[in-house]
């Protein structure tokens, strides 16, 4: 799957405030993601991002 910065993506597990989205804001081996609810930054391997996505908005 092609993954480009600025898509939305939907997460299995929801982040402690709430929201299950996040906005991609950098791809390689590892992404940076920024949470759409509080805006929370963190970086996951690609391999886990991958594995815990429900869904690309």
């Amino acid at each position: 799957m092609e993954y480009k910065v600025g898509d939305i993506v939907t997460l299995k597990k929801g982040h402690p405030c709430g929201s299950r989205d996040w906005k991609i804001l950098r791809v390689g081996a590892d992404f940076r993601l920024e949470c759409m609810g509080c805006g929370h930054q963190v970086m996951m391997a690609r391999r886990l991002v991958e594995k815990n996505m429900r869904g690309l908005k």
